[in-house]
């Protein structure tokens, strides 16, 4: 097909790219899978240059990661034998090259979603294109969701908006599914053999470096060509460069690759070695943005940590930090294939095949374990309360997006009306700016303040990961680097840079004012960082240095020598911790002055009191709290009858019941009752329910009106809880529960003998004598039950548990009767029990007492 710009027909996807043209001719959704090394990433945009449906409008493409998204622009703007920011453009954090001219813009993280916040219609658009929609980016998934709606709601068919969903390991059917049974396309790919190498079994937390170092080496002097190596971050790249700089050869040359360095040294790791360069071969050290859409020229040789660094959300501290993980088996084949691009490769993996075999078959999407505060903020200017009325892959879990929503209520972008969460004015402000909403309130609380500039540096800060902080966990060190008044060192200055380069592109974000500091330099960090994290605010435990509580309840502790322990209050930005821990680590943090609860921290401030029991005291005080922190406490003036039982109430959920005084007769009157519940369920009126359970949670209806006078323990115990109990009954129930649940049964003996309920079935002890005759087992409950009848010997030891006496006399007791004649000869032991009379006495007593 003419129209259909092929810039490199030598690429796998070529082959397709006419179905491609055809489809989305004649749909608006479509998916695409192609292996990476398809070549669809730089191939498809300019394959749809020309598409009748584009007119005048733009083709976005929304790319996972930064580095990919400008690699990617620049390789489409040199096949068409231009520059960056003509014909094709792009939009990543800080960076953008694009004109009036641009068609193909490539965009990243969060920038498509605001675009559609901006404009729902995306009225300059023609096609949204999601590249690597398998790496499953939360950004993503919000951007597909909102399209799809965007796509009904504003766009007609003879102006429609056109989706085409690029995957290398997803399953296309349920993204197709998703986007209501829209057409798949596959490229199949082409890929070289590549000879997989497997290492010992590798222990998550060991330190890779001299594994790496190792098999890096091996595989030099074994293959030609270029190396790539897989690690989970920047420090291990960092450690590992040196490393490898030190033991290998001048001619080959060592490179990082991640998103933390500048595109100059990026691209060096990305274009093939100059015939100038004074090197021969190069090993290029990536986090996993090399996996898929980037093309690392010459590579022939993958050397795999099978490590990762992902964000996880953590629901108990409220934090989203970094951990090293596993990688998935999808992962560990797309990096492989790396090797096999150009020519058979061989793969180094430094853990064994039984470790292969059991490695998750894909990673686990973003948006399941990832703080959603900044996805509802989004989700809720764009008018959607529930993520229910949009169309996901995998839909927000409810308890993580109520939790985003309680920290939007906390921060007061959100207001709640009939469980119905609305966007409040200052929500719309955070919602407008570019960063978490955390940091977007601490900037817009700053801007009142007059301390935007400071806080544009410590959200700077926030946003990229701290390099160092110093000889602790003080921020503060981080600030002053940043500020100028401590010197940089000479490896972090790139960081120092980008830093400084985001904290001027928050600054822009506001109108400039000239609003007075109202804080002392000394308060305004630990102010900041309370407004960012008020569930972070720490107040110093008594007897210890460095153990902390916070506002949120859970504790958290410096290390011992860390030069803020000992400060009463911290305001924490970073911490963290693992299952099982009773407290979390403090990462980063700075003194919190707590003159500012008087004064910038006021609105923070709740007034609580506080009835309780300790020990035997009963303990009244009005407390000033942040949180769960006290910051200060007095006694209550006045205390009400309400409050004291309530305190009581209190005190009995906390401890039990057994505070009170359960007598042997009140159990078993609270069992013969729960034995009538359980046999005449539909009786009328019911019977109540008196389990220990359901006793607990209605105290209040049953006991606290009994409860006035209680002052202390003891006169808990002298409740007349069998008094209290019988109210619960109603008429004619006490008379039916002496019918249906008598306390004592005559016996054939004529004994009045006691039943025990608190077992089940109720229990009947009585001597073997005083049975003889007695072929039908004993029963209450209108015959419903039949009694456990312990048969006893003369010494009232067990001699025979049954329910069915017939049974046993037509069986076991003969073997009763031959074992206990001799051992108790002055009792009746007749052949025939069914004729002997029923006796309570031996047989000369029994003779005389014979009428």
């Amino acid at each position: 097909m003419s129209n259909v710009v092929i810039a490199d027909p030598n690429l796998p996807i070529a082959s397709i790219l006419d179905e491609l043209y055809r489809t989305l001719n004649n749909h608006n959704r479509v998916v695409l899978e192609a292996p990476p090394g398809a070549g669809k990433t730089t191939t498809v945009p300019l394959a749809l240059l020309n598409a009748p449906w584009r007119g005048s409008k733009k083709i976005l493409m929304l790319e996972p990661r930064r580095v990919a998204a400008r690699a990617a622009a620049e390789r489409m703007a040199r096949l068409l034998g231009e520059t960056v920011g003509e014909r094709v453009g792009y939009s990543i954090r800080l960076e953008q090259k694009r004109s009036a001219n641009t068609v193909i813009e490539v965009v990243t993280e969060g920038i498509l979603t605001r675009r559609l916040q901006q404009d729902p219609e995306l009225a300059d658009t023609a096609i949204v294109i999601f590249d690597e929609f398998h790496e499953r980016n939360i950004h993503s998934d919000l951007g597909l969701a909102l399209c799809l709606q965007g796509q009904e709601l504003f766009r007609d068919q003879h102006n429609p908006l056109k989706l085409l969903v690029m995957s290398a390991t997803l399953n296309g059917e349920a993204v197709s599914t998703l986007m209501g049974k829209a057409p798949i396309i596959r490229s199949e790919g082409r890929t070289y053999p590549v000879q997989i190498h497997y290492g010992s079994t590798a222990k998550t937390g060991a330190d890779i470096t001299p594994a790496i170092v190792e098999t890096v080496e091996q595989a030099l002097q074994k293959h030609s060509g270029n190396v790539l190596v897989f690690l989970p971050g920047q420090k291990e790249i960092r450690t590992c460069a040196q490393r490898l700089n030190a033991s290998l050869d001048t001619n080959i040359a060592i490179l990082p690759l991640h998103g933390g360095i500048p595109p100059a040294e990026q691209q060096k790791a990305l274009a093939p070695l100059s015939e100038h360069s004074q090197h021969s071969r190069k090993v290029v050290l990536a986090t996993d943005i090399a996996e898929t859409s980037l093309t690392i020229e010459g590579v022939n040789t993958v050397v795999d940590s099978g490590l990762a660094r992902k964000p996880q959300f953590d629901p108990r501290t409220g934090m989203t930090r970094l951990h090293t993980v596993r990688l998935s088996k999808a992962s560990s084949i797309q990096r492989a294939g790396r090797a096999g691009r150009l020519a058979a490769g061989n793969c180094y993996r430094l853990w064994s095949e039984d470790q292969q075999a059991a490695l998750l078959p894909h990673t686990p999407p973003e948006i399941i374990h990832s703080d959603l505060s900044a996805l509802a903020l989004q989700l809720l200017q764009w008018g959607i309360s529930d993520p229910e009325e949009l169309q996901w892959l995998d839909a927000p879990a409810a308890p993580a997006y109520r939790q985003a929503i309680d920290l939007l209520r906390q921060l007061g972008a959100v207001s709640v009306d009939n469980t119905i969460p609305r966007l409040t004015k200052h929500g719309e402000r955070l919602a407008g700016l570019p960063l978490q909403p955390r940091l977007a309130h601490m900037l817009v609380i700053a801007d009142t303040q007059g301390l935007l500039k400071t806080a544009s540096q410590l959200a700077a800060l926030l946003s990229e990961r701290l390099p160092q902080n110093g000889p602790g966990a003080d921020i503060e060190y981080s600030l002053q680097v940043l500020q100028g008044t401590i010197h940089c060192p000479a490896q972090q200055r790139a960081w120092l840079r980008r830093v400084q380069q985001q904290a001027q592109h928050y600054l822009r974000a506001f109108s400039r004012t000239a609003s007075t500091a109202k804080l002392n330099n000394a308060q305004v960090p630990g102010f900041l960082l309370a407004c960012a994290y008020p569930d972070r605010i720490a107040q110093k435990r008594e007897n210890s240095r460095h153990c902390y509580l916070l506002s949120n309840g859970r504790s958290a502790r410096l290390n011992e020598r860390d030069p803020l322990a000992g400060c009463d209050y911290l305001a924490i930005a970073d911490l963290g911790g693992t299952n099982g821990q009773s407290d979390d680590r403090i990462f980063s943090a700075c003194s919190l002055d707590p003159a500012l609860f008087d004064q910038a921290l006021q609105h923070l401030l709740k007034q609580r009191e506080l009835v309780e029991w300790q020990n035997d005291k009963l303990l009244a005080e009005e407390h000033c709290c942040v949180g769960k922190l006290i910051l200060s406490r007095r006694p209550l003036q006045t205390l009400s009858s309400e409050q004291r039982i309530q305190a009581v109430l209190n005190l009995l959920s906390t401890e039990g019941l057994g505070l009170l005084s359960w007598s042997n007769d009140i159990l078993q009157w609270r069992a013969r009752v729960q034995l009538l519940r359980e046999q005449f369920p539909s009786h009328s009126p019911p019977w109540p329910d008196l389990s220990d359970e359901h006793l607990q949670c209605t105290m209040d209806s049953w006991l606290a009106p009994f409860l006035e006078n209680v002052k202390k323990r003891a006169d808990l115990k002298q409740l007349k809880l069998h008094s209290i109990l019988e109210t619960l009954l109603t008429w004619p129930q006490p008379q039916r529960l002496n019918e249906l649940a008598p306390t004592r049964i005559s016996v054939p003996s004529g004994s009045q003998l006691s039943i025990d309920y608190r077992a089940y079935p109720p229990v009947l002890e009585v001597k073997l004598q005083e049975m003889f005759g007695c072929k039908d087992t004993p029963t209450v409950a209108n015959g419903q039950v039949k009694l456990l009848v312990h048969l006893l010997s003369p010494a009232r030891r067990p001699l025979q548990i049954t329910q069915d006496l017939e049974g046993f006399w037509n069986s076991s007791y003969e073997d009763v009767k031959k074992e206990m004649k001799g051992r108790y000869p002055k009792h009746p032991w007749p052949d025939n029990p069914w004729e002997h009379q029923a006796t309570r006495y031996t047989k000369s007593k029994h003779a005389r007492n014979k009428p």
